[in-house]
C-alpha cells in the first residue's frame, strides 16, 4: 500500500519539543536555551496547538514548568539530545489516513554525538500514541530530508551520502528506501551544507518546502557572509530541476568565539496555526522573519530569539516533531 510522509504544512494533532537539560551540550548556554525552549513551546502552544514537551528528569521538569505557559503538557521521557527532528518518529499515512510511525537508524549524526535514549525515544513516542511502527535499518535522521507532499524530497549530499551514516549504500538505494519508507519518488539532491553544522549539512537548515514544488533558499547577506556559495549552489540546482526557488535573507555572518555558527531563519518550525523561526540578533532579523511570514499567509509568524538553542546545534525546527492529523 502507497504511504505518503505529509509535508509539515499538513494538520497537525500535537507537536513534540525537546526541552535542553545537559549542560554539558550547552557550556555556558543552558538557562537561556530552556528560556528559548520554552518561549517557542509556549508561543506554540498559546496558538491553540497541542505541545508536548519533553524533559529528562524531575528537576528539568521543575525548570520547565517555571517557564513555559500552562498550556504546555510535560511529558518527563529519557533522552540525551533535544533534537528530535532527528530522533523522533516520522509518521506517514495511507490514503486511507492510516498512520504509521517509520523509525530508521540513528548513530549520533555519524557517531559524533550519541547519547542514552536516543535510538529509543522515537520508538518510545509512536508506539505511546498507537502508531504501528515499521523499521529501516538505514541510517536517516528527520532533519536530512523535507518533502513537499507530492512525493518530492529535499536532501543534501553531505548528509545522506556521507559515508558516516550508510557506508554499503550508493545514490540510488537510498532513493529507493526513501521511496519505500517515505513515499519519495523524487529526490533533489542538493550539495552542501551551512558550514559548522553539526549533522553534516542537513537540508532543513538549507533549504524547505513552503508549497508543492516551492523550495525557500537563503540569499547571501553581505559580502562576509560565510555560506554564500552554499546557497548559490543550492538555489541552481534546484532551480535546474524544475523546482520553484523564493530567496529570502541570511542572518548574514554570525559568530561565537570567533567560530562561523550555522544560523539559518530557515530552521522555521510550521505548527497548525503558527510558524516560529529563529533570530539571532542580526540586524536581518526583522527582514527575515518579514520574508517567512509572506510564505504562509494562512498563518501568523513570529520570530523568536534562538542564538542560545544554536549554541547546543541545533534549532526550533531541530528540536521540534509533529504528529500529522
Amino acid at each position: 500500500m502507497t504511504m505518503i510522509m505529509p509535508p509539515e504544512w499538513a494538520p497537525q494533532d500535537w507537536i513534540w519539543i525537546g526541552f535542553p537539560h545537559l549542560a554539558e551540550e550547552w557550556p555556558g548556554w543552558l538557562e537561556p536555551a530552556q528560556e528559548q525552549m520554552a518561549d517557542f513551546a509556549s508561543a506554540v502552544a498559546e496558538s491553540g496547538q497541542e505541545v508536548r514537551l519533553l524533559v529528562r528528569d524531575e528537576a528539568n521538569e521543575a525548570r520547565a514548568r517555571s517557564l513555559v505557559s500552562s498550556k504546555v503538557r510535560l511529558e518527563r521521557r529519557i533522552y540525551g539530545d533535544v533534537w528530535l527532528r532527528d530522533t523522533g518518529p516520522l509518521v506517514v499515512h495511507d490514503a486511507g489516513g492510516t498512520r504509521t510511525a517509520r523509525r530508521f537508524g540513528f548513530n549520533g549524526w555519524g557517531g559524533k554525538y550519541l547519547m542514552p535514549g536516543d535510538q529509543e525515544i522515537g520508538a518510545e513516542l509512536a508506539r505511546d500514541a498507537g502508531l504501528a511502527i515499521d523499521t529501516s535499518p538505514m541510517i536517516l535522521e528527520g532533519g536530512a530530508v523535507d518533502g513537499d507532499g507530492t512525493g518530492l524530497v529535499a536532501t543534501t549530499e553531505q548528509c545522506l551520502l556521507n559515508r558516516n551514516r550508510n557506508p554499503a549504500m550508493n545514490r540510488e538505494q537510498i532513493e529507493a528506501e526513501l521511496a519505500a519508507r517515505l513515499g519519495f519518488t523524487r529526490v533533489l539532491w542538493l550539495g552542501e551544507g551551512l558550514i559548522n553544522d553539526h549533522t553534516d549539512g542537513q537540508v532543513d537548515n538549507l533549504a524547505r518546502f513552503v508549497g508543492p514544488n516551492r523550495l525557500v533558499v537563503p540569499d547571501a547577506t553581505g559580502k562576509d557572509d560565510p555560506n554564500a556559495a552554499i546557497y548559490a549552489d543550492a538555489a541552481a540546482r534546484a532551480a535546474a530541476a524544475g523546482v520553484e526557488v523564493v530567496r529570502i535573507p541570511s542572518p548574514g555572518r554570525i559568530e561565537r568565539d570567533g567560530i562561523i555558527e550555522p544560523a539559518s531563519y530557515v530552521n522555521f518550525a510550521i505548527t497548525s496555526h503558527l510558524v516560529v523561526g529563529p533570530t539571532f540578533g542580526s540586524p536581518h532579523d526583522a527582514e527575515g522573519v518579514a520574508a517567512i511570514a509572506a510564505l504562509f499567509p494562512d498563518r501568523d509568524t513570529i520570530g523568536l530569539p534562538g542564538e542560545a538553542v544554536l549554541a547546543g546545534g541545533g534549532g526550533f525546527h531541530c528540536a521540534s516533531q509533529q504528529m500529522p492529523t
